[in-house]
């Protein structure tokens, strides 16, 4: 089960000293434990807020916040594409630590769901002292097998929709880096193009979970351009979490953040082996694979949302 419904007591904006301007929100309880969640993406955004339901309110002080670019946060990629040059994983990391200061946290625990793993997991790598927990849902690295995969690894199994994504890229090119190239054409005909294209590729590979419907997976045609936008442009160069700074090849210095994995069986976007490694390489972390779902489902947020509060209801214990 996830909770009911649930609206901020207090939201803002967060000014960063390169023109980003961040939106956050606070909800639950005002004395309760604080809790992070990060969305997935790049680029999704806190959408309607249904988000806030996998936290018990009571026990916790819940933190939103739309990551640079997206969302109610300013400006949006897709509308100012010198704005790339100021969204790098070393740029979320700061914003983390800036809301952070901001709203007097202390530490925290973190959520983050697919794209959102990535993020909770580079954060509390540079950041371990204020992280209390992780609880990641649909898990991700950012490694480069698993954005090449992604992109090109599933094409046996969706060789009609990967001709197509591939379609306008030169022979000789990188899937993603082709996409981050035609996304920044100065063309807005070839970035809308490219956009619908990569939003049909993302609507094929999450199309084997059970709840999944068909037709694109945004709505709004900005949000399809602005989403394609940030992925390509952090997927084409690692998450820039290059080499040695590869979360999977650093996972060792988690030991001592409890954690919980969970993950789909049947989440072909992301196989559960990115999870299993990360798993076996995190001391004090447990894996959950849901053999029903795909990325992301039902048993799976029932599984996060227990574990979340679970957390809460051990520190009160203590």
């Amino acid at each position: 089960m996830v909770h009911p419904p649930l609206e901020p007591f207090s939201s803002g904006f967060l000014d960063r000293p390169d023109g980003a301007r961040l939106y956050w929100e606070m909800s639950g309880n005002p004395r309760g434990r604080p809790a992070l969640y990060l969305h997935g993406g790049p680029g999704g955004g806190l959408g309607r807020g249904g988000y806030r339901r996998h936290f018990d309110p009571d026990l916790h002080l819940i933190v939103g916040l739309d990551q640079r670019g997206c969302g109610r946060s300013t400006p949006w990629a897709c509308e100012d594409l010198d704005s790339l040059a100021a969204q790098t994983m070393g740029h979320l990391i700061d914003d983390l630590e800036a809301l952070r200061a901001h709203l007097g946290i202390q530490a925290w625990l973190l959520h983050g769901v697919s794209w959102g793993s990535t993020l909770a997991l580079a954060y509390a790598l540079e950041h371990p002292t204020r992280v209390t927990e992780i609880v990641n849902l649909a898990v991700t690295t950012g490694g480069r097998w698993e954005i090449d995969w992604i992109t090109d690894g599933m094409r046996p199994v969706f060789p009609e929709a990967h001709e197509r994504l591939r379609a306008p890229l030169r022979s000789d090119e990188r899937t993603i880096e082709g996409y981050a190239r035609l996304l920044r054409d100065a063309d807005a005909d070839v970035r809308r193009d490219a956009a619908e294209r990569w939003d049909a590729w993302e609507a094929t590979h999450v199309s084997l979970g059970p709840l999944a419907t068909p037709g694109p997976l945004h709505a709004d045609p900005h949000h399809r351009l602005n989403f394609a936008t940030l992925v390509t442009h952090y997927w084409a160069r690692d998450c820039f979490l290059p080499g040695e700074h590869a979360v999977l090849s650093r996972a060792h210095e988690l030991a001592g953040i409890p954690g919980v994995l969970v993950h789909g069986r049947r989440d072909i976007s992301g196989p559960v082996v990115t999870a299993w490694q990360l798993q076996r390489a995190w001391p004090g972390s447990r894996l959950e694979v849901v053999e029903e779902d795909g990325h992301g489902g039902p048993t799976s947020a029932h599984l996060a949302t227990e574990a979340i509060d679970g957390f809460a209801r051990g520190a009160q214990a203590s």
